[in-house]
């Protein structure tokens, strides 16, 4: 059963984990909202410290970077080559194989660079609003989005990749679950406060629904990329719908 963490948090995150991994990767799947809670915390804390010292731009640029560190870079270079794979090819298997290039391109250092400034402009305003507990329900929503699409939509490349293992064996059941664990955390990092909560999911879904309609429209379903790539949006999509509700509303 812990096996299925320490494959979680040596898949999702850079920190170093004893023990052996799961020999069934997508019962790791499960162990997900668990990890995105302990990275969203990780990078709510990383924002208190900045705001403390009265320093909300500084502070929202080391959530940003600290979030890259954090994966390893692992999910931006998904949202990289997901730019580059569907907007660069024109046909199915030439998406495909750009986004199986690690190379860089034009598509994808466009993507990067407005991801990561959306990012930092939504995340100073959390700061400076003192909602911390919305900086970690991205990181928690995103993981959870990435169970929905791999729970959801088929396995893209015949021959196989790295996130093969995690979607193949994956179903309704890592739907149920992870759906139960997400919420259960997240409404209390919201202070059990509704309409805050229904914000930070109606966007997370609308995020998973976005790249999973393109995805399964370009290239047929998820690869580790597509998987990394909603992960991003849906942080940038929860963390801005948080901010404008915290201008408005809050």
């Amino acid at each position: 059963m812990l096996s299925g963490l320490v494959t979680a948090l040596r898949t999702l995150t850079v920190l170093p984990v004893p023990g052996k991994d799961t020999k069934t990767f997508s019962s790791s799947l499960f162990w997900f909202p668990v990890v995105g809670l302990l990275l969203g915390l990780i990078q709510a804390a990383i924002s208190y410290a900045g705001y403390a010292a009265g320093w909300n731009e500084l502070a929202a640029a080391l959530v940003v970077l600290g979030g890259i560190i954090l994966t390893r870079g692992m999910h931006v270079d998904g949202l990289a080559d997901l730019a580059d794979g569907f907007w660069g090819g024109k046909t199915r298997e030439a998406a495909l194989r750009i986004m199986k290039d690690p190379d860089v391109g034009s598509f994808g250092a466009v993507a990067l660079s407005g991801m990561i400034l959306l990012k930092w402009i939504a995340v100073v305003k959390l700061v400076a609003l003192g909602a911390f507990g919305f900086i970690a329900a991205g990181v928690l929503l995103a993981r959870w989005v990435q169970v929905l699409l791999a729970s959801t939509l088929p396995y893209a490349r015949s021959e196989g990749g790295t996130a093969r293992s995690f979607v193949k064996g994956a179903g309704w059941l890592h739907t149920l679950v992870t759906s139960a664990l997400t919420l259960s955390f997240l409404f209390p990092l919201l202070h059990f406060e509704f309409y805050p909560f229904a914000v930070a999911v109606i966007a997370a879904l609308a995020a998973g629904l976005i790249i999973g309609m393109l995805s399964y429209r370009k290239i047929g379903g998820v690869t580790g990329d597509v998987l990394g790539a909603v992960s991003e949006l849906t942080e940038v999509f929860v963390w801005t719908a948080c901010a404008l509700y915290g201008i408005i509303g809050g």
